[in-house]
């Protein structure tokens, strides 16, 4: 299913770069530690779904996951840094081809976006299969997305080339969670942690929603002003709350001896 990206290629030996700052080093751990979470709560499918982030002080620069290992295997060292013009300016390999043409795309057209993660995680992914509105106000844990997504009805296969990447891009337009119907998922953050936090929850929102549809019962809609008024709520404390969360994961990572950091 996945596709190698033959038209990229190392960058040019006179690029002189500064890629080994602490903020940058800081991004490196911190996305390595997001694909071991998705890992460690099966939201990757194979070797096909991936993550990116700009990298700090770079903004024409993107990590990306190479093509070829599980999240699993991804460590701060194994990422690959690309800019948006196909070539890889540090790190062994190269992305796969959807993953640059999205990603690449998306980061160069939403500038606010500094964390995209892409995946086909099984609960979300199940509401992008049904027809009509993928996630519903049915649960506190949705509220937190009120507002907050767009929907992508036409699905269009691979993306292998920038027109896709554009159209993926215009879709999301202002929103933060992208459901690609008949697809997956895509999660835009203005940092690592909040797109990490997005991405967890989702996928948690998703999973009650289903269980509540599979029981056969008529469902109990959340009225939309305590909806506008939760999510508010939520907000207000989503920023410190997705970075809390994300270091209180990496450190279950280490406690479980993950060397996600090397």
């Amino acid at each position: 299913m996945a596709h190698t990206l033959s038209s990229i290629g190392s960058a040019k030996s006179s690029t002189t770069l500064r890629l080994d700052s602490d903020a940058v080093m800081v991004a490196r751990i911190e996305l390595a530690a997001c694909f071991q979470l998705a890992a460690q709560y099966g939201f990757e499918e194979g070797i096909c779904n991936h993550f990116s982030a700009v990298v700090p002080g770079h903004d024409h620069l993107f990590f990306v996951n190479p093509y070829g290992y599980a999240f699993s295997e991804i460590t701060a060292s194994r990422l690959l840094i690309c800019d948006f013009d196909g070539h890889v300016v540090s790190g062994e390999g190269k992305p796969e081809a959807t993953a640059f043409y999205i990603h690449a795309r998306l980061h160069r057209l939403k500038p606010r976006v500094k964390a995209a993660f892409h995946t086909h995680m099984p609960n979300a992914t199940a509401l992008c299969l049904l027809d009509g509105p993928p996630l519903l106000w049915l649960g506190q844990t949705a509220l937190k997305f009120y507002g907050r997504t767009a929907v992508d009805e036409n699905y269009n296969g691979l993306a292998l080339d920038d027109s896709e990447g554009d159209r993926i891009a215009a879709t999301i337009g202002d929103a933060d969670i992208l459901l690609l119907k008949n697809h997956g998922v895509m999660v835009a953050g203005e940092s690592i942690a909040e797109a990490w936090d997005d991405l967890y929850y989702l996928e948690r929102a998703a999973e009650v929603q289903l269980k509540a549809m599979s029981s056969n019962r008529p469902l109990k809609p959340i009225p939309h002003e305590v909806a506008q008024r939760t999510y508010e709520q939520m907000r207000a404390g989503d920023k410190e709350s997705a970075h809390a969360h994300l270091q209180s994961a990496m450190r279950e990572l280490r406690r479980h001896g993950i060397a996600f950091d090397q």
